[in-house]
């Protein structure tokens, strides 16, 4: 990668590691219904402006627009709202810890779900280490990580996520979709569907004080709007194998902001676990094997 890339990946991992602080402050004034819709508003202004600028469309077709409502649902408002919960009652470290979590289960999950994915042993090894490490991530035994409910929440929103990754990988992908427009259009089906759900959930008036009030900014505008926008730029700069190891880089960003701006404790079993399952990972997915093919395809283009 050359510098400019290397930048906005670092960028992109400290938005998406960030996130998870942001949304511990901003449950300090609002509800996790309220900070969701919040935060779904802002992304898909955020991407609905770019979009209209570069004159992208939308989908106008109904059954697409059916697809992405289940993509948004899944990978957007069913998450967001459990890691809102979740956080309520646990720390936003070991949270975006958890959410390392998601390359692993989309790949099991893939591999059950799609025909061209095909079960092997080492996938089989690297799911069954991933899952050692989740549960030393989950830690039952860890009264100091917060609640049990809550950190299964956080588990919970990894799985949908993976869920909705998969979902996109078998009905939208192929499709050819420009990567703006089903950005911008799954986060406003999300916006839609958490604006119905909203006035059922839980619901108390708004407290924005300073602290409520940018983190909510943040984490609409840059941590959901701006990081798309990075992320597929990154997809179109280096590939979508070097973009994804951004997942490996969100958990570290996670941890060093909760503990530099929440004061959290970073514990053996978040520290242990979060490796092992990025390692699980990393073996399962052979990441090595295709750095070193995408290295020699861009000597080869040289």
């Amino acid at each position: 990668m050359d510098k400019a890339s290397v930048a906005r990946f670092l960028l992109l991992a400290l938005l998406w590691g960030s996130s998870f602080t942001f949304i511990k402050v901003s449950l300090e004034g609002l509800t996790p219904g309220q900070l969701v819709l919040s935060r779904l508003v802002l992304g898909a202004a955020v991407l609905l402006s770019i979009a209209a600028v570069r004159k992208v469309a939308l989908p106008r077709s109904v059954q697409v627009w059916g697809h992405i409502a289940a993509a948004g649902l899944f990978g957007n408002v069913i998450p967001f709202l459990l890691l809102s919960y979740g956080e309520k009652t646990t720390g936003a470290g070991i949270a975006g810890v958890l959410i390392g979590a998601t390359p692993l289960l989309t790949l099991a999950l893939a591999t059950a779900a799609l025909p061209t994915e095909r079960a092997t042993s080492r996938k089989a090894v690297g799911l069954a280490l991933g899952f050692v490490g989740v549960v030393l991530l989950i830690g039952p035994w860890h009264e100091s990580l917060g609640s049990l409910s809550g950190r299964l929440a956080c588990f919970g929103a990894a799985v949908s996520y993976a869920i909705g990754f998969v979902y996109v990988r078998k009905y939208l992908s192929p499709l050819g979709l420009a990567p703006l427009s089903l950005a911008a259009s799954q986060l406003v089906s999300a916006a839609v569907l958490q604006a119905v759900v909203t006035p059922f959930l839980a619901w108390r008036t708004p407290d924005f004080t300073g602290p409520v009030t940018l983190s909510i900014v943040l984490l609409g505008l840059f941590s959901t709007g701006l990081a798309y926008v990075l992320y597929f730029r990154l997809i179109g700069d280096v590939g979508a194998t070097t973009a994804s190891a951004v997942n490996y880089v969100v958990p570290v960003f996670a941890v060093l902001v909760s503990v530099l701006f929440l004061g959290e404790h970073v514990t053996w079993n978040l520290l242990a676990g979060g490796l092992v399952v990025l390692v699980g990972v990393a073996y399962a997915e052979n990441r090595m094997g295709q750095f070193r093919k995408d290295k020699e395809a861009a000597g080869a283009v040289r």
